[in-house]
């Protein structure tokens, strides 16, 4: 095994990368770039913003970027990929593809919290620019800029963008983890779908509109392949069972290395979006328990929500409501409301 010591670069930061930026440091200027195992390139760019490279590169390389702490509170994906960037940099995970690390937002992750002001998973597309005094809308305009530069370097062939940002949920689901793929009016992909069989994800939710989440950014604007992993519940960092995240770990490792993990993986159930709740105003109700899980199924006729004279009520045989929440600011989302569309999906995949 090669000693990132033995590289000459600051141990403590590629060692334990998580607890580095918890502690708020920053590497001097001669000190934020070097070599570790197997001759891969490392650039520290920003607070929680790492990027490797491959000693060699071919025209073509995949360009991965791995993100978590989006929200500050959902810590498994965090330790995860501080995990990741440790086994790569002494050599016990393989490095094919260029890879971006982004730990989201850094400060509620100090302070154990989903963020300060605003919700950073609803500030981008430019609409930080929206929120001009939030403390998280700098962040958001940082990691539009990050993202941009480094798929700038990316390879157009299909396939070669990849981004995989990791949550997880604040309530129990039906479903333990899955995934959400962003609206982009394209075809959606064959090598994404059975790549989250790969990571042990049994359900996919489509999004039918556009949406403010970091991975519709780079869907849209990087042309990125993009999903959103929900593998599991809020905890405080250091009570997480990394175990019950392996599949999502080996699938992201086998991403990276350029190998092919469990090709006979079941594909994952597919539900589309098809409306949604809007809090309207501080009377809003949700005409459900608090810790109704996500995907629960309702039938048709019946009320879930109301707000004034607004009414939702389910219009289908069957729909399942995902990410209730009746705690959001007027005028956002409180709620999906999702069919199954498993057929219908996996026959057009391209």
């Amino acid at each position: 095994m090669t000693s990132s010591a033995e590289h000459g670069m600051p141990v403590a930061l590629l060692d334990d990368f998580l607890a580095y930026t918890l502690a708020g440091s920053r590497p001097a200027a001669q000190e934020a770039q070097g070599t570790c195992a197997h001759g891969a390139r490392w650039s520290w760019l920003d607070d929680g913003v790492l990027v490797i490279e491959p000693a060699a590169q071919e025209n073509h390389v995949r360009s991965v970027l791995a993100s978590a702490g989006i929200h500050g509170d959902e810590t498994a994906p965090i330790e995860l990929l501080s995990r990741l960037v440790r086994d790569i940099a002494h050599g016990d995970a393989a490095l094919t593809c260029r890879l971006m690390v982004i730990l989201g937002n850094v400060d509620a992750m100090r302070d154990a919290c989903r963020y300060r002001d605003d919700d950073l998973n609803r500030l981008f597309s430019g609409r930080h620019e929206q929120l001009p005094r939030s403390h998280e809308a700098p962040r958001a305009a940082a990691l539009e800029q990050a993202a941009m530069r480094f798929f700038a370097a990316a390879s157009d062939k299909p396939g070669a963008r990849w981004h995989v940002d990791m949550h997880t949920a604040i309530r129990a689901s039906a479903f333990e983890q899955f995934a959400l793929l962003p609206h982009t009016g394209k075809p959606f992909s064959r090598a994404m779908f059975a790549w989250l069989g790969e990571a042990r994800i049994s359900a996919v939710l489509l999004h039918t509109t556009r949406a403010n989440t970091f991975s519709n950014f780079t869907a849209e604007t990087c042309r990125a392949q993009a999903c959103t992993l929900e593998l599991g519940k809020v905890r405080p960092f250091g009570q997480n069972d990394l175990t019950r995240f392996a599949g999502a770990d080996e699938a992201l490792r086998h991403l990276l290395a350029g190998t092919s993990g469990n090709t006979q993986a079941a594909m994952p159930r597919v539900f589309t979006v098809i409306d949604q709740l809007t809090k309207h105003s501080e009377a809003f109700e949700l005409l459900l328990a608090e810790d109704v899980p996500n995907f629960t199924p309702f039938a048709k006729g019946t009320l879930l929500a109301r707000d004034g004279d607004y009414r939702y009520t389910v219009r289908h045989d069957e729909e399942r409501i995902v990410f209730p929440n009746a705690t959001v600011k007027p005028g956002l989302r409180a709620g999906l409301l999702v069919i199954e569309t498993t057929g219908e999906t996996l026959s057009q995949l391209v």
